[in-house]
Order: structure tokens, then C-alpha cells, then sequence
């Protein structure tokens, strides 16, 4: 890829961008730890088009960056723990080659919840977090989802980046 730095700052940027918007959205049920994850557009899309380091390293960096601007150290924590299982997950599922985009984006969206709702058990060192496991899975399943369609058709529609 030619000019890959400056990809990876557009990349980041656009991240960044899409954390600030989704910080403006009024989207609260009850439940810490809901979230569209409009962000994971950028990283689904990187993976299949940019390549897994790239997508990991903007995946990282975006939630320190937006953790350190919209967030808090605890945000930071539990973004991160979700985000790390939840790519782990997504690379593993796209390495097989026998799952679509909208799969692995979906199954991501689960264990990004699997991987916070963790953290926050250890934390708060209450095993009794894990009733709220439930909703957090139809959550991501649902916001997994959505994801993936647009993350499919975004690589259907703008391709492979060289």
C-alpha cells in the first residue's frame, strides 16, 4: 500500500470520528456497557481490506485516544479488554475463510460485551456481573449485526485500498 501512514492516520481519524459521534448519541438502557459500535465499521473494514496488524493497531489506539478524550480510565480498561477479545475473535473466525463479514462482525459485537463484562468482574471483584450477560449478548449479536452490514457493504461498494 502506498503512502500507508498517511492510510493509518485517515484511518484513525475516521475511528476517532465515529467514537465522537457515537459519545453524542443518547443510547442508555439500563445497562453500563450498551453501545452501537460505530467505530468497528473502521476496524471490520481494515481487516478485510488493510490487513489484521493495521486494523489491531488503530483498534488500539483509538481506544486509548478516545478513552483519554471521552472517557476515563475505567472506559480505557473495559474498551480495551472488549476490543482485544473481540478482534481476536474476528481474525480468528475471517482467518478460516468460512464466514462472512456479517458473521464475523456479529460474533465480534458478542465478545467485545463478553470480553468488557469480564473486566468488569474482575474490577469490581463480583461474579454476580454475569446476570447482566444476557441482555449484553442480544446487545452485541444485535449491534454486531448492523455493524456488518455496513462494514460489507463499505467493502463491497470502496474495495480493496492498494
Amino acid at each position: 500500500m502506498k503512502h500507508k501512514t498517511a492510510y493509518l492516520g485517515l484511518f484513525l481519524a475516521l475511528a476517532l470520528i465515529c467514537s465522537y459521534i457515537e459519545s453524542l448519541i443518547p443510547f442508555y438502557f439500563g445497562i453500563p456497557g450498551i453501545k452501537l459500535g460505530l467505530t468497528n465499521i473502521v476496524v471490520v473494514w481494515m481487516l478485510y481490506t488493510i490487513g489484521a496488524k493495521e486494523a489491531f493497531l488503530i483498534s488500539v489506539l483509538r481506544i486509548l485516544i478516545a478513552g483519554f478524550l471521552f472517557g476515563n480510565p475505567f472506559s480505557i480498561l473495559y474498551s480495551m479488554c472488549g476490543g482485544i477479545c473481540s478482534f481476536l475473535m474476528m481474525l480468528l473466525l475471517r482467518s478460516t475463510k468460512k464466514f462472512k463479514v456479517i458473521s464475523v462482525s456479529t460474533i465480534g459485537g458478542i465478545f467485545h460485551n463478553i470480553g468488557q463484562l469480564s473486566a468488569a468482574c474482575v474490577v469490581v471483584e463480583n461474579l454476580n456481573l454475569v446476570y447482566y450477560a444476557p441482555v449484553l449478548l442480544i446487545a452485541g449479536f444485535i449491534t454486531g449485526f448492523l455493524i456488518g452490514i455496513i462494514s460489507q457493504e463499505m467493502i463491497l461498494r470502496l474495495g480493496k485500498r492498494d
